[in-house]
């Protein structure tokens, strides 16, 4: 089987590499490749079957409604709050995400900007580089800290397990108990607890209904004192302004990376804050997690073909 007709909503051609575009092409009649529904002729609308797009792609009902063959809409990332998935469903289209193909580059990139925190090794390096090399360094260790993970996905998960791994005693709060976890010693907490006893806590929870702002003003108000707080998920999780309030104390240090999706006024606001160490979203960027995030899109577009739907959102 193959799709009639695939429209790539802005594609530049880089994001795949040749033979996974190829593939795509051997699974269509015809591939086009537009910035603009608009600008695609009315024919082609109507036999258009297989959208792909981008994150940060805008696929609404009035979208939707200009290509009435649709049947399935790839997202290549994880995140698809731009498509109404709910209005797609009604109309009989899958939607399809790529969810975990960065669970470890994520979680290592949480220790490593940890540790690189604790044990202040920028300065260290950058002192080297200036021929210093001076010891005057105090460092702190994760061992017999109590680590607190917000989400138990895979993410979550393997997070706690390098935590336990580092000797830190590990607690975690995610919306259903994990028994097999909770069996490798790794303990449930109720969430208030969790945020007002950890040393250190990280927040691992996708965008939802449920989530956004779960993280309010008063669980902020909780956190430990001089806790740190690492946060590689999106920072509507957080009530925004109880944070910098409880920053601008200068009790709490806390690390993101998901700034491509805060507003200009929002940076500006946690610029000044030496406690507020904010990253490029690069915690899902490694060459591991690249491949396979190209080779589970591809395998989406694929399965849907077979009537065997992954990775599906609605």
């Amino acid at each position: 089987m193959k799709y009639s007709k695939i429209i790539c909503l802005d594609f530049t051609g880089d994001e795949l590499e040749a033979a996974l575009w190829e593939k795509i092409d051997h699974l269509c009649d015809t591939r086009i490749r537009t910035n603009n529904i608009q600008s695609i002729s009315a024919d082609d609308l109507q036999v258009a079957d297989c959208l792909l797009v981008k994150l940060g792609a805008h696929i609404d009902k009035k979208v939707i409604d200009q290509l009435p063959a649709l049947k399935y809409i790839g997202m290549l990332g994880t995140g698809y709050g731009g498509i109404d998935t709910a209005y797609a469903a009604s109309k009989g289209i899958t939607v399809t995400n790529i969810a975990d193909y960065a669970t470890e580059g994520v979680a290592e990139f949480t220790f490593g900007i940890l540790l690189e925190y604790l044990r202040d090794i920028s300065r260290a390096k950058r002192q080297a580089r200036d021929g210093d090399y001076s010891d005057d360094f105090v460092g702190t260790e994760i061992r017999c800290k109590r680590f607190g993970v917000i989400g138990l996905g895979d993410i979550g998960t393997r997070t706690a397990q390098l935590a336990q791994a580092f000797g830190a005693d590990v607690w975690y709060w995610s919306r259903h108990r994990k028994p097999e976890i909770e069996a490798a010693g790794i303990r449930y907490c109720e969430l208030d607890k969790l945020l007002a006893t950890s040393d250190i806590v990280t927040i691992n929870l996708a965008l939802n209904a449920e989530t956004e702002g779960m993280i309010h003003a008063a669980r902020i108000k909780s956190l430990k004192k001089q806790a740190i707080v690492i946060n590689t998920s999106p920072m509507e999780l957080l009530e925004f302004d109880a944070l910098v309030k409880r920053l601008r104390k200068n009790d709490l240090t806390f690390m993101l990376d998901h700034s491509d999706e805060m507003t200009v006024e929002q940076l500006v606001a946690m610029q000044p804050m030496n406690n507020c160490i904010v990253y490029p979203p690069i915690a899902y960027l490694s060459r591991e997690a690249s491949k396979l995030k190209k080779d589970i899109y591809i395998d989406n577009i694929e399965s849907f073909l077979k009537h065997k739907a992954k990775n599906k959102v609605n």
